[in-house]
């Protein structure tokens, strides 16, 4: 994606299921879990660099000793800061001749030795990017079963009312946001369920110190899910552990958030992407399994694993910018469906360079969107394939041997024409030195583009803002002096607000929204603005369930294409010599290449939950009224 935006977190869960000796035994060391986390954590580095963290669970140690260690990191490099944070002690240890490699001595003296491993990489959609927003956060208590750490990839849209709730319960959050929110929730719930077993066990006359473990054992894990999450509207894959060593992980009933694992007689693995699971586990596609929608995958402290049905599954609405972006595309799903994204893109854009191959050139913009480049590519060479029979049955049989020849070799001209070069530092301050960087983002391949003569064809994966395009892409591009720039986007048009976890929350941050605001100025039709705003303004008030999404209206005049011709227009520079071009993704052929993951209200508006409505009211209500604020 040329438009770089945040999104998204990782979650990274290891369970052990045998003792540190088994590990040490048949793998050279009792560090087995810890360095797969490290590996899980490491392989998701594309979902957050913001901040990273983790959290080791002891299941055995005695009273006095601490049984749970947590280390967050918002250094440059965290995960590695992390890690080498926790390393330390060991290292420590070593140099005083310790054995550190005696499972006994790290587990009774090294904190990161146990049962249990919570990882965490966060990109901030929220708040400054300062240490307390990192996960896991915990919620401490003397008993085990009262403690309480959670990590999570989510985004409540209704923190407003849960933390009503809280204040309610009688409670004093220390914080209002989502994470402190979900957490005081499942705390709140853990904390009266471990109250009601205690009040049971103490009738049937057991002592307090009994009490504990019985509590440990019986704890309904989906009981205290089911009613924490009840009002719950996000997107949330939720990841937590309970002081005694029970886990578990949550995933929204609309599927938004993803969520996978795998599990052996020897550890229980979830991560937020399935490739990940498959590369450092070493296992094969169908044995990394999804959690479902509304489900919860139950790990009890004695190793007994179970998926639990927490709210009953809606429509699934899984995200489609999963598929076209923030996933890995080694996933093999998403590394077809991305594939198929540029494929189903050949029939337009073969219309756009007016079949003219001998002067077009065909590639991409680094580095996401180079498999739908791929798929691009098969397209057109499929449309050559049955272009070549068609010319061979013209010949009736009277080319030439060199006519032949020419027909079965003539392919599309495909080029690498830009090369990610430098990465925007951001101790450039002021606009004109950063504008002037941006424009050495990438760099370009001379001598392969006929000047004034070519069309120059290249594909990204999604445009958002247009601001890269517009201050490096185009003006880099020009340099080769191409007749014809046509830019290629293997997602729909970005049109609506995104309140589920990923940094899109302002409507004027989207190109496409701006650039039908300036059509319907440009046609006289500011009336279909401020009717929409006074739409949005009559029910700014109404509970999020009754609300609609007046937003489409401002859409409704235009089609696609008139649309792109506008983008076009406004991201074109002045200096730019070379005719622009935007081709969008249709919807349709959206959802004919991801057609189980279907969450496409970014393009459509079409919002999975009340709350994406009522995010999406308050962000054109903060455009019009000039409020540079969150819309949630």
């Amino acid at each position: 994606m040329s438009d770089q935006i945040k999104h998204e977190c990782g979650i990274a869960l290891i369970r052990l299921l045998k003792p540190l000796s088994y590990y040490k035994k048949k793998y050279g060391t009792w560090r087995y879990g810890l360095n797969k986390l490290y590996l899980l954590m490491e392989k998701q580095h594309n979902r957050g660099q913001d901040g990273a963290g983790m959290v080791c669970v002891k299941d055995h140690l005695s009273p006095g000793s601490t049984y749970m260690n947590r280390y967050r990191s918002i250094d440059p490099n965290p995960i590695l800061d992390v890690f080498d944070k926790v390393n330390k002690p060991l290292k420590k240890a070593q140099r005083k001749g310790i054995d550190v490699e005696n499972c006994d001595w790290a587990y009774e003296h090294y904190p990161f030795a146990g049962e249990l491993y919570l990882g965490h990489l966060r990109y901030g959609t929220f708040g400054k990017n300062s240490i307390d927003f990192v996960h896991p956060v915990m919620r401490q208590n003397n008993w085990k079963s009262r403690n309480l750490v959670l990590a999570g990839n989510f985004n409540l849209t209704n923190t407003d009312e849960l933390f009503k709730v809280l204040i309610e319960l009688g409670q004093h959050p220390k914080a209002y946001t989502d994470t402190v929110t979900a957490l005081e929730k499942v705390g709140h719930f853990l904390d009266e369920e471990n109250q009601l077993l205690f009040r049971k066990y103490k009738n049937e006359g057991y002592r307090n110190n009994e009490i504990s473990p019985l509590i440990e054992e019986n704890l309904d894990i989906q009981n205290i899910l089911e009613r924490a999450t009840k009002d719950w509207d996000g997107g949330y894959a939720m990841a937590g552990l309970i002081g005694h060593g029970d886990a578990f992980v949550v995933r929204d009933p609309w599927g938004i958030r993803p969520a996978h694992y795998y599990q052996d007689d020897e550890i229980v693995v979830v991560a937020s992407e399935r490739p990940v699971i498959q590369t450092v586990m070493n296992v094969s596609w169908e044995e990394v399994h999804e959690i479902a929608p509304g489900e919860a995958l139950v790990i009890k402290k004695k190793g007994n694993v179970s998926s639990q049905m927490i709210r009953v599954p809606h429509k699934r609405s899984s995200c489609s910018f999963e598929r076209i972006y923030f996933s890995r595309g080694s996933d093999r799903n998403i590394y077809r469906e991305r594939k198929e994204l540029g494929r189903l893109l050949s029939p337009a854009i073969l219309e756009s360079i007016n079949y003219d191959f001998e002067n077009t050139v065909f590639s991409y913009i680094p580095n996401t969107s180079e498999t739908a480049f791929y798929g691009m590519i098969e397209g057109i060479r499929e449309y050559l394939t049955d272009w070549k029979i068609e010319r061979l049955k013209e010949g009736n049989g009277k080319l030439t041997n060199d006519e032949i020849k020419d027909i079965i070799s003539f392919e599309p001209r495909v080029e690498k024409i830009a090369i990610k070069d430098v990465k925007l530092r951001t101790f450039i301050a002021d606009d004109a030195s950063r504008d002037d960087l941006v424009a050495h983002v990438y760099d370009v391949t001379y001598g392969v583009v006929k000047n004034n003569v070519d069309t120059l064809v290249v594909i990204d994966d999604s445009i958002v803002r247009g601001t890269t395009l517009k201050n490096s892409i185009f003006r880099i591009l020009d340099r080769l002096h191409p007749k014809k720039i046509i830019v290629v986007s293997s997602a729909p048009q970005i049109r609506y607000p995104d309140c589920y976890g990923i940094d899109m929350a302002r409507l004027d941050k989207f190109i496409a929204f701006n650039a039908t605001i300036e059509l319907l100025k440009d046609q006289g039709k500011e009336h279909v603005i401020e009717d929409v705003y006074r739409k949005c303004k009559e029910q700014e008030n109404l509970p999020k369930e009754e609300m609609v999404n007046y937003v489409r209206e401002i859409y409704s005049t235009f089609t696609p294409e008139q649309i792109s011709a506008k983008i076009a227009e406004i991201l074109k520079p002045e200096d730019c010599e070379a005719e622009v071009e935007i081709v969008y993704q249709s919807i349709e052929n959206l959802h004919i290449a991801c057609p189980n993951d279907t969450g496409d209200w970014y393009f459509t508006g079409n919002y999975p939950t009340p709350g994406g409505n009522r995010v999406v009211n308050a962000s054109f209500i903060n455009y019009l009224e000039g409020k540079n604020e969150r819309a949630y």
